[in-house]
């Protein structure tokens, strides 16, 4: 279509510098292809994009073709958080609870005692209705918090914070299993807390959300590589402070009534403006305020807030906003938002955010004060503001904090500090702008403003404002001598005191003057701006900061032009002309030299002092990505082949989305130009538009694109009154010609207006040159005729409560305008009608008009007999001009019809047929012109037809209809379908079906096929719908619509016969699929040769061996060997017994391959990336590290990979064993079977009008049934081979071989496995599901067996039901919530269709099993063999075969499959069967030629709940599949038994036997000493409640406790999912117990017992029962490195070893976080089966039977009075026995040396004395 699409939503927002909250580009992406109506591609048809856009002169810029601004809309949001579990938190023995956060509501998980890693698996829902900007500035906060109870509210442990939009950027919108890092806000130097493990996921309307399918999850944890932070962000986030500095601000509205003020005056005596300003900031959920300036419109502030966030924040945006402070209510007076990712950049060339000092512009409501302001949402910057309301000087620094500095304040509070003033020039130099604007044309003016006169004004920023400009800014007064701005209020008149001034000065003139508009049909006026044009002009100052405009416009003229060049490349891929590979190159071409051109101009850009660290940054930045973009567009160029355009077409979008993003200055510098049509002085609409687009330049790609241009704007009425149908009238339509430029500069200003004008002046002095004119009168002027070819329409919009229209176009062009005829009850009308306008006067040079005339606006309507005509769509053209002096010849001329888009507000509605030429009127008059073929049927009265050069070629074809049956037709006007019909018309043709007796009865058509004959085009892109209406009869001949169906693209039902000359009969036969049997064998079935298809039975692979070689490095692989010598061997388990297998053990199976493929896709995906990034690299050598990042990037996804699909062993040992499996699908099989259409198409008929509202969403509401049929296409005659065909039935001309469609009984038998993310539907985040089944009258509810408080419930059960089809095909299978009181609630359903899977080829009624087998769980289960089948469909196909050989052959048409022979039954005896062979062609059943398709295979489907009160979202999945038996043939066998299995009951018994090394607490009143007082305790993970202790060891001196303690935890085990089960009642007022479902955790802890005050806990460490490490032999060889997994260490499953014992250490955080060893404890883990139990029975503790004997411990308890003696040798001998020792020997030699002085003298004497 001719406007191309003209741009997605997302491209204005880049335009208008301050929309409110626009997501990027990628996130747009899918918003906008909802928004836009994301059509089939065969819908849409964009001939020649490029008609309107492209301008072959410079006179003229593109219209916009959008009329509704798509921000500020509510939509339905829903926000899903499942809190899975939680590691690591920091703290001793807590109760965590996990509270969710989303905006303000608040939801809470249960309470987990005494854990440091609780369990919760909880899901919480939010469901919002807001606008997307909203939405996505919501934070959720995750935070955990320790032992909150009813009466406290407990303590912050950690919390996360990110905002809803980045979450919405995920791919997917969601993340899924990643750990969430906890912080303490309160105190930043304090580390991580904590992780939570979640799923958060935020689904829109109409955004399906894929969840990853969830299976046991065997994956060992690795936290690091599985963070919740989206790509690129680091994991090590730091702190960081964000400073945002608010200066001051100027030009702010007037916030209060002039009463008030006149009473202040009165009593005051001053006169005080009249607004108390403040300035609020919000960032990542907190909040902070500058103080308030009272009364003042230029308010000074010189703050800054300091908000403290992790640094890269999770947080896109940063909302300022100036409020006016009221004692009664403060509102906004405008908002503006920083989007972080704009002035940052995350590159290793990149930059800390940064921004300003800069101005930035607010924008909302008109100035004038009410006190109830209807567009006061526009102030808190929802949608599009409407006029200028204040600019504010602001900056932002950010700063990474050194979180270890001491002198840090560790709160993250908001701060409120001064900040230094920055100098006035600081934002550039004030410069005098001037803007020029002539009125060339306003057109189409709304008839409720005809009867006033009507002027218009134009203002930027506060200047040229008449009415509500107020406040005057001061700083600019008297620059340069002149005085800019007292007379600015000064209206026309004062002409007089002009005259005297010098010749550079005049007042601004920013207003038409008023005009009575004339007449110009009955639903528009125009104003009469013939020759005479009004101008207007206006002087400003503003800050020269035009570079960021200047780099803004060049990066968005390239963005233009490639946009453009794709546009055209799809247009050409699209319409199938040749070579679009070549435009592509050519575009690719462009994009680089303009790139490389960009470096060259903005290089020479001299440094200004007024330049901010952000434009350098942004420069540079800008420059880096520009020149690798050129080096990449450049490289990709030799890349583009026939085979690679798609590709490289999307590789080039993604270039696009990357120029926009760089082309938006976050820095403003000169406002947005508003343009107002007032009437009486009221403002009715306005047209904004962009400064940038109309700044001048000496450069031309620096200039805005719509610089000294006519532009046509199309005005709107403002804020919400511009949504829906009213938004969709224009207002006025103007064309006018805007130019703003320094003053000094605007020599040129009247450059680009078209020629042919003389200047009128506002003076009447001695003509001063420069002086601009007040008016424009054209002189010249040119005649045309306009000649308007309208030929159809098709998809239009539903306008009446039938569903039809009554469609008539209006076209206008200048000031006239003319009508087509109304075609009654069509949404595909072909008027073939011609238009002409003639003495159309347009002004200017005739040259200019040939490359530029005006647009063409065509509005089609409704026409109603009362009341007037609704609106349904609108378009523009551009015709083709033919000046006097040309030929009237090709190649221009005839011109070519041509498909224009018409659109409604934002979205599509429908495609108009047609061609316009303007000829010119020479001298000779009219009878140069081409002549008008009169009216060849006279029927039409005066009505003219196209004539024939114009209107397509036509030839015969003929169609065909195959008329099958109505579905679900539901009443019309209270009164039931009872005999209904239907009309098939194409082209002014057509043909009825039979009449349907009784529909009740049997709702199909007796004669199948009918026919007709119709003239369509030749080029089948012109083809016109076929349109399908079913009509009732009723009694007395009358008859009324029921419901009606267009098909818009008759290309897929299009049959061209098989080219005989070349052998394409292959790929007929794929576009013959819907017509089987047509070319049954033909001359040329069996080309010689046979192609052997061999079978053999494949040896088991180890399945998860090819992943591994995808990755594996040597050393893994090395790795890897050692394991299995060590680890493995006694994990060796036998083969499983047959008997053990359940349909479970294949679910399960099944679910790892599904899991592995999809790994491997992914995995193939990033290979693939990977290598084109190498390519482009490759491509551009010179350019550094630039493609570092991505490639880090991709590594790191690379390696989490590696790390997640390290195969546990359990999954090793898995493939030791072949388990049969059968095929999980993610999705429904329909969408792997294109919808069971083979051969029955289904088309959903409508009624009623659609809604206005632009989501879709009313859609399903329209349906008011189905009819089920096929259409042939084809030229006629057929060549004579296919009719001479053998078997060949000329009734069923096309439709070979259709069954009958009389009704059939069947036996359907459904089978539920389970679902999965159920809605919660109680108050307490739970359901009680139990599953609903309805079919025909038939309606199973199985309430009595719901499963309570579950959102992942597991029902597995199968459900037999008769049908009858055709009247009972559709199955519903729901979910309801049980409800003790009140009815139950429908959580979601789900709708199957049965008839088409029952008729299609793919043979959906019983899946094929993958092998054949007679008993077991793999039992075969279709009553027909898989031989039966086989040979029915040879025989329904004409296919030769199956012929079986020896040897285990077997030959279908000309391929041979070989396969085994045997099989075993229950008693192993082998029999021979060809079963086997047969079943491997039917796997391969689409490798047969010209009948092959491929089979529906063994499956289960897993198909979304949807609820027809939340449409559009999904609320939940289901598993399941479905069987169908027809009753004609034998019963099959009893249904698959897939009750849940039950788990299993153990029995774990724990002895602790002794502690070693446990920490010592307790200090000894007496001695001082260190000791411990030790007790072990244990649970299960789960019954916390059930926990033992073992007795106290008292007084432990080394750390040294003996037990000998046996604890004993009976649980149920499932070993499937690797958990325990356990049913408990949630509380004492539940009704029933709840199942949850856990992982098998034993903890140990050990504890420090104290008499008097609370026991402390002193280690633990939990042992997950599937792998734990083995403990250690000893004591000494136990070591922390055990538990912490940072050694390898081998891993034993207590359900494989039985029996374990060994040492452990126990582990606790120290002080600073960190793990250290408090303990170590040897103990034996034995589990045994209830019934080994039983048969062995222990006791708990030290009890019978099996006692343990007592520990030995030493008696140092409380015997010190009892036995002094001993407990004085243990107290005091065992720790200063050493010290006594020495003390002892010294007592000894001081007595020695006593003795010798005592008896010294005596000795003496006695020997001297000689005694």
């Amino acid at each position: 279509m001719k406007l191309g699409k003209a741009r997605h939503p997302k491209d204005d927002h880049h335009r208008k510098q301050d929309e409110p909250a626009i997501l990027e580009a990628e996130d747009l992406d899918r918003k906008a292809m909802r928004l836009g109506g994301g059509l089939d591609p065969d819908t849409i048809s964009l001939a020649s994009v490029t008609a309107v856009t492209t301008n072959v002169s410079n006179k003229r810029s593109k219209p916009d073709i959008k009329m509704e601004p798509s921000a500020g809309r509510p939509m339905d949001y829903q926000v899903s958080i499942t809190v899975i579990e939680a590691r690591q938190l920091v703290g001793l023995n807590m109760d965590p609870v996990v509270c969710v956060e989303v905006g303000d509501e608040k939801k809470y998980t249960s309470m987990k005692e005494s854990t440091n890693c609780p369990y919760y698996n909880e899901y919480f829902v939010f469901d919002f209705h807001v606008p997307p900007d909203v939405m996505f500035d919501k934070i959720i906060k995750l935070s955990v918090i320790h032992s909150k109870n009813l009466l406290r509210s407990g303590t912050l442990v950690g919390s996360f914070k990110m905002d809803v939009g980045t979450v919405y950027t995920q791919p997917e919108h969601q993340f899924h299993h990643k750990w969430a890092i906890l912080s303490d806000p309160e105190d930043i130097t304090a580390g991580l807390k904590g992780y939570v493990k979640v799923d958060i996921a935020v689904v829109g309307k109409g955004d399906n959300i894929k969840t990853p399918h969830k299976a046991n999850e065997t994956d060992e944890d690795d936290i690091e590589g599985n963070l919740l932070l989206p790509d690129g962000v680091p994991q090590e986030r730091q702190w960081a402070r964000f400073y945002i500095k608010i200066y001051r601000a100027e030009g702010l509205p007037r916030m209060n009534t002039s009463i008030m003020a006149n009473v202040k005056k009165a009593l005051i005596g001053e006169n005080k403006d009249l607004v108390d300003p403040y300035v609020q900031v919000l960032f990542a959920g907190q909040k902070g305020k500058t103080s308030v300036q009272k009364s003042s419109y230029e308010p000074l502030w010189n703050e800054q807030i300091v908000f403290t966030e992790m640094f890269p924040p999770l947080c896109k945006r940063i909302k300022v906003q100036i409020r006016d402070s009221d004692k009664v209510n403060d509102v906004a007076i405008g908002t503006h938002f920083i989007d972080l990712r704009k002035i940052a950049n995350e590159g290793d060339k990149g930059f800390l955010p940064t921004f300003g000092p800069a101005w930035v512009n607010m924008y909302g409501s008109t100035r004038n004060y009410t006190l109830m302001d209807e567009h006061q949402d526009l102030n808190e910057g929802l949608g599009e503001g409407v006029s200028f309301r204040a600019r504010l000087l602001l900056g932002l620094a950010v700063e990474i904090l050194d979180t270890s500095n001491p002198e840090l304040t560790s709160s993250t509070e908001v701060q409120v500090e001064l900040a230094t003033p920055v100098s006035d020039n600081c934002t550039g130099k004030m410069e005098e702008f001037f803007l020029f604007g002539s009125l060339l044309e306003a057109t189409m003016i709304d008839r409720k403003n005809g009867d006033k006169p009507i002027n218009f004004e134009v203002t930027i920023g506060n200047y040229g404002n008449e009415i509500d400009g107020m406040s005057k800014p001061t700083i600019r007064k008297k620059k340069e001598g002149g005085d800019g701005n007292e007379e600015e209020s000064e209206l026309l008149q004062n002409e007089s005191e002009e005259e005297g001034r010098d010749d550079g000065e005049f007042v601004s003139v920013s207003a038409t003057p008023p005009m009575k508009p004339l007449i110009t049909d009955r639903n528009y006026f125009h104003l009469p701006y013939f020759d005479k044009k009004p101008c207007i002009y206006i002087k400003s100052w503003w800050q020269d900061q035009r570079r960021r405009l200047y780099n803004s416009n060049i990066m968005d003229k390239i963005a233009d032009k490639l946009e453009e060049g794709l546009n055209d490349v799809h247009e050409m891929i699209k319409t199938e002309k040749p070579h679009p590979e070549r435009r592509l190159r050519g575009v690719l071409e462009e994009l680089s030299s303009s790139c490389l051109r960009f470096v060259t101009l903005t290089n020479k850009d001299q440094n200004h002092s007024s330049r901010t660290r952000l434009d350098r940054e942004r420069l540079k930045s800008c420059m880096r990505e520009l020149e690798t973009m050129g080096q990449q567009a450049k490289t990709m160029r030799s890349q583009v082949k026939k085979t690679t355009i798609r590709d490289k077409l999307k590789q080039s979008q993604n270039f696009l989305q990357k120029l926009r993003f760089l082309a938006d200055e976050p820095q403003h510098s000169i406002p947005d130009i508003f343009i107002w049509m007032m009437s009486n002085n009221k403002r009715i609409a306005y047209a904004r538009i962009p400064s940038k687009d109309i700044l001048y330049s000496i450069v031309d790609e620096e200039t805005g694109k719509d610089c000294g241009k006519v532009k046509t704007v199309f005005l709107r009425l403002p804020g919400k009154k511009g949504f829906g149908p009213a938004g969709w009238t224009v207002q006025a339509k103007m064309e006018i010609y805007l130019w703003l430029g320094l003053n000094k500069q605007r020599k040129d200003f009247l450059g680009g207006l078209p020629c042919g004008f003389e200047e009128k002046k506002l003076l009447k002095g001695q003509g001063i040159a420069t002086f601009p004119p007040i008016c424009l009168l054209y002189t010249k002027k040119q005649v045309f005729q306009l000649r308007v070819h309208m030929y159809q329409a098709r998809s239009l919009f539903a306008a009446d409560s039938s569903g039809l229209s009554d469609p008539f176009a209006r076209v206008f062009f200048i000031t006239q305008s003319q009508c087509t005829e109304v075609l009654n009850e069509t949404l595909c009308p072909t008027w073939d009608q011609l238009l002409v306008f003639d003495n159309v006067e347009l002004y200017g040079e005739a040259h200019e008009m040939r490359d530029d005339p005006p647009i063409i606006v065509i509005e089609i309507y409704d026409q109603d007999t009362v009341g007037k005509a609704d609106f349904m769509g609108r378009t523009f053209a551009k015709p083709v001009v033919k000046m006097s002096d040309e030929e009237y010849c090709p190649p221009r001329f005839p011109p070519q019809l041509e498909y224009y888009q018409i659109y409604r507000g934002n979205s599509t509605a429908g495609d108009l047929l047609a061609a316009f030429e303007l000829l010119q009127i020479g001298p000779a008059g009219k009878s140069d012109l081409p002549p008008i073929d009169g009216p060849t049927d006279l029927d039409r009265g005066p009505i003219l037809p196209v004539p024939l050069g114009i209107r397509p070629v036509l030839s015969k074809y003929r169609v065909e209809i195959l008329f099958w049956g109505l579905r679900d037709l539901k009443r019309v006007n209270l009164a039931q379908v009872d005999r209904p019909r239907v009309d098939i018309e194409c082209a002014g043709r057509g043909v009825q079906s039979s009449l349907i007796q009784n529909y009740k009865k049997n709702p199909n058509f007796s004669t199948l096929v009918k026919w007709f004959e119709v003239d369509l085009p030749e080029n089948e892109l012109l083809h016109p719908p076929l349109n399908i209406r079913v009509v009732d009869c009723r009694a007395f001949g009358r008859y009324t619509l029921v419901g009606s169906h267009a098909v818009n693209s008759l290309r897929k039902f299009i049959y061209r016969p098989p080219d005989k000359k070349a052998q394409h009969w292959s790929a007929a036969a794929k576009l013959m699929n819907a017509y089987v049997a047509l070319a049954n064998g033909g001359p040329y079935s069996s080309p010689a040769g046979e192609i052997v298809v061999n079978m053999e039975p494949e040896v088991p692979i180890k399945k998860m061996e090819t992943m591994v070689k995808l990755e594996a490095s040597e050393e893994e692989k090395e790795k890897k060997k050692k394991k299995k010598k060590g680890g493995i061997e006694e994990m060796e388990e036998e083969e499983p017994d047959e008997s053990m297998l359940d349909w479970w053990s294949k679910y399960f199976a099944s679910i790892e391959t599904m899991k592995e493929l999809l790994w491997q896709q992914e995995a193939a995906a990033v290979e693939a990336e990977e290598k084109e990034e190498m390519e482009l690299a490759d491509g551009a050598k010179g350019q550094g590290k630039t493609k570092e990042k991505t490639k880090a990037a991709k590594e790191d996804k690379k390696k989490k990979q590696q790390q997640q699909q390290q195969p546990p062993e359990a999954l090793e040992k898995k493939n030791k064993q072949k388990i049969d499996e059968l095929k999980v699908f993610p999705k429904e099989l329909e969408l792997e079977f294109d919808i069971f259409e083979d051969w029955l198409h289904t088309f959903n008929l409508f009624r009623g009008k659609i809604g206005d509202d632009d989501d879709n969403a009313a859609d399903d509401d329209r349906i008011v049934g189905r009819f089920k049929g096929s259409l042939c296409v084809y030229k006629v005659p057929l060549p004579d081979d296919i009719t001479k065909e053998a078997g060949y039935d000329p009734n069923f001309g096309m439709f070979q071989g259709i069954p009958s469609n009389d009704p059939i009984n069947v036996l359907v038998r459904v089978y539920v496995v389970r679902a999965t993310d159920l809605h919660p539907a109680d108050i307490n985040g739970k359901a009680d599901p139990y599953v609903v089944i309805k079919l025909g009258k038939t309606d199973i509810k199985d309430k009595e067996n719901y499963i309570s408080k579950q959102l992942n419930p597991v029902f597995g059960k199968s459900f037999d039901i008769e049908a009858t089809f055709p009247m009972e095909s559709m199955l519903t299978v729901a979910i309801y919530d049980w409800d003790l009181v009140g009815s139950d609630d429908l959580i979601g359903e789900t709708k199957i269709d049965l008839e088409n899977r029952y008729y299609s080829k793919h043979r959906a009624t019983c899946g094929i099993a993958q092998t054949y087998a007679i008993h077991g769980y793999n039992i075969w289960r279709d009553p027909q063999k898989p031989t039966q089948i086989l040979s029915k469909l040879c025989k329904e196909g004409k296919v030769d075969g199956p012929h079986y050989g020896p040897g285990g052959r077997v030959k279908v048409c000309n391929r041979v499959f070989m396969g085994p022979t045997e099989v075993e039954d229950e008693n192993g005896q082998k029999k021979q069967t060809d079963e086997h062979l047969a079943l491997t062609v039917l796997h391969h059943w689409d490798e047969i030629p010209r009948v092959g398709c491929k089979l529906v295979p063994e499956h289960v489907e897993t198909r979304p709940l949807l609820n027809p009160d939340k449409p559009g979202i999904e609320q939940g999945r289901l598993e399941m599949w479905v069987d169908m038996f027809p009753m004609d043939m034998p019963a099959p066998g009893p249904a698959i038994d897939i009750s849940p299995r039950k788990p299993k009951k153990y029995e774990l018994r724990v002895i602790v036997w002794n502690t070693d090394e446990v920490v010592l607490e307790d200090d000894d009143y007496f001695t001082g000493e260190k000791s411990s007082d030790i007790f072990v305790r244990g649970w299960l993970k789960g019954q916390q409640e059930d926990k033992q202790d073992t007795d106290v060891h008292y007084h432990s001196l080394t750390g040294e406790g003996n037990f000998n303690w046996r604890y004993i935890f009976p649980f149920d085990y499932l070993a499937a999912e690797e958990k325990i089960v356990i049913s408990k009642k949630e509380s004492m007022f539940s009704w029933d117990e709840t199942e949850y479902k856990i992982p098998a955790r034993l903890t140990l802890q050990v504890w420090d017992a104290d008499h008097f005050s609370a026991d402390d806990f002193l280690g633990g460490i939990e042992l997950d029962l599937n792998r734990f490490p083995r403990g250690a032999k000893t004591a000494k060889q136990c070591s922390m490195e055990l538990a912490t997994g940072e050694i390898e260490v081998p891993m034993v499953s207590i359900f494989k070893q039985k029996r374990v014992k060994g040492w452990w250490p126990f582990l606790a955080r120290d002080e600073n976080d960190e793990m250290e060893m408090t303990g170590k404890v040897e103990a034996e883990l034995h589990l045994l089966t209830a019934e080994e139990a039983e048969k062995s029975p222990a006791g708990l503790a030290r009890n019978e039977p099996d006692p343990l004997e007592k520990p030995n411990r030493p008696d140092t308890s409380f015997i010190w009075f009892l036995n002094p003696l001993k407990s004085i040798r243990y107290f005091i001998w065992h720790t200063y026995r050493w010290l006594l020792l020495k003390i002892l020997l010294l007592v000894l030699f001081l007595l020695m040396v006593g003795l010798f002085f005592y008896s010294m003298p005596g000795y003496l004497v006695k020997k001297l004395l000689g005694a």
